[in-house]
């Protein structure tokens, strides 16, 4: 029970940011309207697998000064959880699209061609470590490829559209939500919806490095 605090807690803060979320007072602005209560969704997935990338490019650091199989494989695992967590941040990204808008996807907004860009990049990764079949070669390789990877996801998705025109609030020149919608009430469940989902994607990897280790045993 003691180290399953935080799956609990997960758990809990992700319920309540789906009933409160959808029941909540929000602000009425103008085109967003109700939409805005998907930002207690879009934006926390999108944080949790940034976290997740972040904890991939640590363990590939960490593995190539130490050279232990297990951080490339924690490093593996942490992408894998990532990328799967793109998938809905994608869907719910292009759902408040649709709406606010008027289209599922535009090519021409800085932000969302970085996010292809970035999981381009991070599915060339997984393509990458498939193509080599010694293991430290494959484990250096992918190591360096994917610090290379998330440098790359970080400026396409973080730094380039905020020196450009952008549709998303806090890129080009638009303001962020927290300055002008992301009252007190939104922040009761926008910030639990972080942890939450910051937290679930960690139970997902803590799953994937078990289900690892189980595999490393059954091939010995």
């Amino acid at each position: 029970m003691k180290n399953n605090w935080y799956k609990i807690l997960s758990v809990i803060l992700i319920l309540y940011t789906l009933i409160w979320g959808m029941l909540g007072p929000v602000p009425r602005l103008d085109i967003l309207n109700e939409t805005i209560r998907n930002l207690y969704y879009h934006v926390p997935i999108w944080f949790a697998m940034l976290f997740q990338m972040g904890v991939s490019v640590f363990y590939s650091a960490k593995y190539l000064n130490s050279n232990k199989k297990e951080d490339d494989s924690v490093a593996f695992n942490a992408a894998l959880v990532g990328i799967l967590f793109s998938i809905p941040g994608i869907i719910t990204g292009a759902f408040w699209a649709r709406f606010t808008w008027g289209t599922w996807w535009t090519f021409e907004d800085p932000k969302l061609n970085g996010v292809a860009i970035g999981i381009i990049m991070y599915l060339i990764y997984f393509v990458l470590r498939a193509s080599i079949i010694q293991e430290t070669s494959k484990a250096r390789v992918s190591s360096v490829f994917n610090i290379f990877a998330f440098v790359m996801l970080i400026l396409f998705i973080m730094v380039f559209p905020r020196l450009t025109d952008s549709l998303h609030p806090g890129n080009g020149g638009n303001p962020a939500f927290g300055k002008y919608d992301l009252d007190s009430n939104m922040r009761l469940v926008f910030y639990p919806a972080v942890i939450g989902w910051i937290l679930f994607s960690g139970w997902i990897l803590n799953l994937f490095n078990r289900l690892s280790i189980l595999k490393e045993v059954n091939n010995e």
